[in-house]
């Protein structure tokens, strides 16, 4: 619904998985658009393969392979629209990678940013630690709008000012 709502010409997913969100996602590209998947698990790849050549967006998706801290540096894009799903330690690290390459009232979304519920635990391990940093940098970040919508575990929907 997001991606139809802003007719994104420029998309950047980070963490394919089997594809799904990626399709759903190229829903809303433009007649000229492209979204770029990045994804370090290559034991997926052929089935990834398979579920976007069986879709109507085939050619408008690029499947990267490889760890997205390298990949993401190949892309010379400017996107109207990133959705980052990957591990989450890194996606501080991924928000900051894009953020100038998102478009003046492009989106940034980020999956899972409730964890379950588990941000609100007292004693949280690692990976909810993790999450729940990343979340107070972005409700620091002023040079965002943002909310996170609580719809299973968490979408973080941020709005670069």
């Amino acid at each position: 619904m997001l991606s139809k709502m802003t007719s994104p010409r420029r998309i950047l997913e980070i963490g394919t998985f089997t594809g799904y969100a990626t399709i759903c996602l190229a829903e809303g590209l433009t007649e000229d658009g492209m979204l770029y998947t990045l994804d370090i698990n290559e034991e997926l790849e052929d089935m990834v393969r398979r579920n976007f050549a069986a879709s109507a967006y085939n050619e408008q998706i690029s499947y990267i392979l490889g760890d997205a801290n390298q990949t993401l540096q190949t892309l010379e894009e400017s996107f109207d629209l990133v959705f980052i799903d990957a591990d989450k330690k890194n996606n501080g690290t991924y928000y900051d990678m894009v953020f100038d390459r998102v478009r003046k009232g492009g989106l940034i979304i980020v999956d899972n940013v409730l964890w379950s519920g588990k941000v609100l635990n007292n004693n949280p391990d690692k990976d909810t630690k993790n999450i729940t940093t990343f979340n107070d940098k972005i409700a620091a970040d002023e040079r965002v709008e943002k909310l996170i919508l609580p719809v299973r575990d968490g979408l973080f929907i941020i709005r670069k000012k």
